[in-house]
């Protein structure tokens, strides 16, 4: 519905800024093709004004022009709804070219291409056209990247954007089959090669963030208004930091089967051979780590704190029981 929308008024929006002369509603019904399917003129009449009043709180300037007969027409001059010359400078045309790598398995690569087609036609060099900013020199043949692989990605992009309560089915690291989830999404963040979206929990009556790799089966709407306000930071990042146990107050020292568990050995404050294939690493101990460490199955091995080994067992313990 959203997107339906979406096209219904960028057709208004283009029918008042091509003519040249005020239309009146019975043109604009016959020009629009959400418009000739509305079911009565009253469905007709409410879905324009909802609409003419959207276009109006998006920016655009639209006139209304009584005729010599009396009739209503309404246009958008073109003079009153220019915009003003594109200005960038290095790092924001860095950061637009970035910005749009996001969209490159999305349905909106298409858009985000287009769109940065136009800044380069008005003079605007981009980082995706291999300028590097800082330093003159041409980038290296690492560049950076931010997939969104994720089939829910999209969805809740656009659940987060129109502000609709979802429903999905979310399998924790420590449970063995999914359970459903009611949330009203407030934002998506990609940290260390995942994304995450923070939002309102329906029956939890808190505020959760969810791994989107963890979300099974498909991310569907839901009718209705947030019942939660939405607020004016979200700390994604802050809260799944706390997770892995980046928030540190303490260490913990584990054994790691070689030549695995790298996003562990880059946290390692310090490693050491043991040899038959295991390394002893010291690492930051916090809130969570227990259930970061679970993702790690047979690989890792707790040897203290006492603690931390005691969680990380019950875990896996719930994990094998289902």
């Amino acid at each position: 519905m959203a997107i339906a929308k979406a096209e219904r008024l960028m057709n208004l929006a283009l029918c008042l800024l091509g003519t040249r002369r005020p239309l009146t509603k019975r043109e604009l019904r016959s020009s629009i093709e959400a418009y000739i399917e509305a079911s009565s003129d009253d469905s007709f009449n409410r879905m324009f004004e909802r609409d003419k009043d959207d276009l109006r709180e998006l920016g655009l300037v639209i006139e209304t022009v009584e005729g010599i007969e009396g009739d209503i027409g309404y246009l958008a001059r073109r003079d009153s709804n220019r915009l003003p010359p594109i200005t960038l400078d290095a790092e924001e045309a860095a950061a637009l070219g970035l910005a749009a790598k996001i969209w490159q398995q999305a349905r909106l690569a298409g858009a985000a291409s287009g769109a940065l087609q136009k800044l380069r036609a008005a003079g605007m060099p981009l980082a995706a056209d291999g300028a590097d900013y800082d330093a003159g020199q041409p980038h290296s043949a690492l560049e950076p990247r931010i997939p969104a692989h994720e089939a829910a990605f999209e969805p809740l992009m656009l659940a987060c954007r129109d502000r609709r309560p979802v429903v999905f089915d979310y399998r924790k690291s420590t449970a063995a089959h999914p359970e459903q989830r009611q949330v009203e999404p407030w934002i998506l963040e990609c940290w260390r090669g995942h994304w995450y979206v923070a939002g309102w929990d329906r029956e939890r009556k808190a505020e959760r963030v969810f791994r989107l790799s963890r979300i099974t089966g498909k991310v569907r709407s839901r009718q209705g208004a947030f019942t939660a306000p939405v607020p004016d930071h979200v700390t994604v990042r802050e809260t799944v930091e706390s997770w892995a146990g980046e928030t540190a107050t303490g260490t913990a020292r584990i054994k790691l089967r070689a030549e695995h568990g790298y996003p562990l050995r880059a946290r390692a404050l310090t490693l050491r051979e043991l040899g038959d294939g295991w390394d002893e690493l010291e690492i930051p101990n916090g809130h969570g780590l227990d259930a970061w460490l679970v993702e790690f199955g047979s690989d890792v091995v707790v040897l203290e704190p006492a603690e931390l080994r005691a969680d990380v067992i019950d875990r896996l313990r719930a994990v094998a029981k289902g």
